[in-house]
């Protein structure tokens, strides 16, 4: 039980950190920088002030997408969470996997939408659209170490069950 509590510890470890930085991406104003100027998901921002983003389809989808990744990663740490802490019982995490490769889905759907209806040659993305882009990765990575804990106890299972005979 070991590997499948080290994974389960990584996992959930890796799920924090993804949730973090989709949730700080989604709260800031600071996905693209102009001359004077930066904007993100719902506000834009000069040297007077901030103001409300124009209705634009696509970043519109773009912050859906972003509060529903954040929302699932926060719901699959908390199932990891749970899963690390009850060791006692063989708990499967086929739910907290679908969650956390659903979460980097979403995530990677805001991103590209974002990307193509914001992208312009003298606009530069800035540190909150790239915090976006570093949870991917960890979603993807901590999906992997619940997936894999879930074929270790479904293997360890199959192979308790086979009738050996010496």
């Amino acid at each position: 039980m070991g590997m499948t509590q080290g994974l389960r510890g990584w996992g959930t470890s890796l799920s924090f950190l993804a949730s973090v930085f989709t949730i700080l991406s989604t709260v800031t104003n600071n996905w693209i920088h102009h001359e004077k100027a930066h904007s993100g998901l719902w506000q834009e921002g000069t040297q007077g002030g901030c103001s409300g983003i124009s209705h634009q389809p696509a970043i519109s989808v773009a912050g859906v997408c972003m509060v529903l990744a954040g929302g699932f990663g926060v719901l699959a740490t908390l199932m990891g969470l749970r899963l690390l802490y009850r060791a006692d019982e063989s708990l499967r995490s086929q739910t907290t996997t679908a969650l956390l490769f659903l979460s980097g889905l979403l995530l990677l759907l805001a991103l590209i939408s974002y990307s193509a209806a914001s992208a312009r040659k003298e606009d530069g993305f800035s540190w909150s659209y790239f915090a976006g882009w570093l949870a991917l990765p960890f979603f993807v990575l901590a999906g992997c170490c619940f997936l894999l804990v879930d074929v270790i106890l479904q293997s360890a299972e199959v192979i308790g069950n086979f009738p050996v005979c010496l």
